[in-house]
């Protein structure tokens, strides 16, 4: 999820929005006034672009005039809180994969339609759900890890059960999740999907444990997503022992942003986990880190790589493993779900991810 800002009370307030902070309560009403381009003003904004790029067919610029507009006032309105950049993506999405394949029919350019067509089909309707369980090898005691990041869902079902269940499948020694659970803005949703997410949760266990700490999107009390499970839900700070001469730390979500977390060294294998990967440009003392938060981008280009991180690590630190100065070993999960509310809902060439580590020994 994108980071949060500077939390005032408990309730945060952002472009306009009243929405649940850290200590807020789940059962009271989120307030919209202004900042996020709802469905329906979309659909009729750019219902009337498209009429306009039938009208001027012939200049095939002009569908994709309003999104690129919609992107730089989206850059330019995030400063001063005015508007998303989620929302200019969605608009840059309805010009892709709307306005310009109709487009190229009106010229007869079919071939090209279709590709755009087939562009769409795989990055909204595939990818999405298309899941990989992906494995690591790695020098250090042996030990079998799970890493589920970013299951952020506004509606639990049968897709997530199955994640869950090849969660269980792996037979790790420990599972630790990297936050971002469940994002509804109405409190009602978000507690029917929390209890949801918990009983596909059920007994997932592990030998060493089931750890999970705080994303961005948890509202104050975020018990629920895990009520009746065996995960040990984390807030704050702490590093537990799990077995002789293997520790593991849990960050808070601010500190997993920060430069100078409380990360202690310690004399054995050090796993640290938090839910942005940002600790990890101070050089914590560990020898694994592990890290969300950025979806692997959700979109990424051969060549170029992700095009938005909301992260302060370089773009190439975003997914998958990554060897930091001074010698730790960071591994960002490209995660399972996506950021919702009124961004785009699509992956391209970045397919959501379980990711499981073997230590295999020194």
């Amino acid at each position: 999820g994108p980071p949060g800002r500077r939390r005032c009370g408990p309730w945060r307030r952002r472009a306009g929005r009243v929405q649940p902070g850290h200590g807020s309560s789940p059962g009271r009403l989120a307030v919209r006034t202004r900042g996020y381009p709802r469905p329906v003003v979309a659909f009729v904004a750019n219902g009337c672009f498209l009429l306009l790029a039938l009208v001027a067919w012939r200049r095939p610029w002009l569908p994709l005039a309003a999104p690129m507009l919609a992107v730089i006032l989206g850059v330019v309105g995030q400063g001063a809180g005015l508007w998303s950049p989620f929302g200019a993506m969605q608009a840059l999405a309805w010009g892709l994969f709307l306005h310009l394949p109709v487009i190229f029919v009106a010229r007869r350019k079919f071939w090209w339609a279709a590709l755009l067509l087939g562009v769409a089909l795989q990055a909204f309707v595939v990818e999405p759900r298309w899941v990989e369980v992906t494995t690591t090898s790695l020098p250090g005691p042996r030990l079998r890890l799970a890493l589920v990041a970013d299951i952020q869902t506004d509606d639990v079902g049968a897709y997530e059960r199955r994640v869950l269940d090849l969660v269980r499948a792996a037979g790790a020694d420990l599972v630790v999740f990297a936050g971002d659970y469940v994002q509804a803005e109405d409190p009602v949703a978000y507690r029917r999907n929390a209890r949801l997410l918990a009983t596909a949760i059920g007994d997932l266990d592990a030998p060493l444990g089931v750890f999970a700490v705080r994303g961005d999107v948890e509202p104050g009390d975020w018990s629920e997503a895990f009520a009746g499970t065996r995960v040990t839900r984390v807030d704050d700070t702490r590093t537990v022992e799990l077995r002789d001469g293997v520790f593991l730390s849990l960050l808070s979500v601010d500190d997993s942003r920060s430069l100078r977390a409380p990360i202690p060294a310690v004399d054995g294998f050090h796993v640290v986990v938090g839910h942005a990967p940002d600790y990890a440009l101070g050089r914590p003392p560990a020898d694994l880190l592990l890290a969300g938060h950025t979806h692997g981008g959700q979109v990424r280009f051969p060549g170029l790589g992700p095009l938005l991180t909301l992260s302060a690590v370089p773009r190439g630190w975003a997914a998958g493993l990554t060897v930091v100065p001074g010698g730790g070993k960071l591994y960002v999960s490209r995660g399972i779900g996506m950021e919702r509310r009124d961004a785009p809902r699509l992956r391209f060439s970045c397919r959501p991810e379980i990711a499981i580590i073997y230590l295999a020994g020194r």
